[in-house]
């Protein structure tokens, strides 16, 4: 482990254990952590205890595996409640979900990357990599190209640095000069495309939530697939899109955010 956690010392260290077992997405054996950790195995066992004695994770004696603790499920409700866009912007998506019957996601940004914070399937649901609470790229995503569109320069800068750039399909924008060109654009006329850039088949159209001085607070969107939907027909439903994501801000604007990671 290196970088921010181990500038924030044990707390750092402590705290990246603990996005490493949750990001496993299942119950996970002390010696499939241990590789990928980067600790010697006595700090990584010592980190372990400490977190299960907080509750932040939980240990299965009978099957020696550790899963997110119910002392971070607690926490994660709050923070979702009290920080995040989806209990103001459910309505909205509902209504564009049924109106449209394609899948809406609705992200805001995460120390430069996508985080997915709620999702309406279509009524004919299709497989793809977005799900709530997943992370995801934001250069070659609608709804990250959308928010890193109007992030100020210093955070630009600094959320272009943490891109891996690496090329998902053909369409993947992989330089850092491709993606500033394609967020002036995007700057410019008010929403972002994802064509096929980060799942072949799958393209969506997106609009950045901005509040009442410009700040980004998050981003929604309409994805399909390009089997069934033409790039005109998406074209057609920036209106609505664009609409959604100017409702969303208005219903913000009685809420305090905390200041996005980019």
């Amino acid at each position: 482990m290196q970088g921010r956690e181990a500038s924030d010392g044990t707390v750092g260290r402590t705290l990246a254990v603990l996005d490493l077992v949750a990001g496993f997405g299942r119950p996970v054996r002390f010696a499939e952590i241990l590789p990928v950790a980067g600790l010697p195995k006595a700090t990584l066992y010592r980190f372990l205890q400490a977190l299960t004695h907080q509750d932040m994770l939980a240990f299965d004696e009978d099957r020696q595996t550790y899963a997110p603790g119910m002392r971070l499920v607690r926490l994660a409700h709050s923070a979702w409640a009290q920080s995040s866009l989806a209990p103001i912007a459910r309505e909205v998506l509902d209504e564009l979900a049924e109106t449209l019957g394609q899948t809406v996601h609705l992200a805001q940004l995460d120390n430069g990357a996508v985080l997915y914070v709620d999702k309406r399937n279509a009524r004919q649901p299709v497989e793809m990599f977005s799900q709530s609470g997943k992370v995801g790229p934001a250069y070659c995503t609608g709804v990250g190209k959308a928010m890193l569109a109007h992030l100020p320069e210093d955070r630009l800068a600094a959320a272009i640095d943490r891109q891996s750039f690496h090329a998902h399909t053909p369409n993947t924008l992989t330089t850092p000069d491709a993606l500033r060109a394609e967020l002036a654009v995007i700057r410019q006329r008010g929403y972002a495309l994802d064509d096929e850039e980060h799942e072949t088949g799958i393209a969506c159209i997106a609009a950045p939530i901005l509040s009442g001085s410009g700040r980004i607070l998050g981003a929604i969107s309409v994805t399909t697939t390009t089997a069934a939907t033409s790039r005109d027909q998406l074209l057609a439903l920036v209106g609505p899109v664009t609409g959604a994501a100017a409702r969303i801000a208005a219903a913000a604007e009685a809420w305090r955010f905390p200041e996005i990671k980019s």
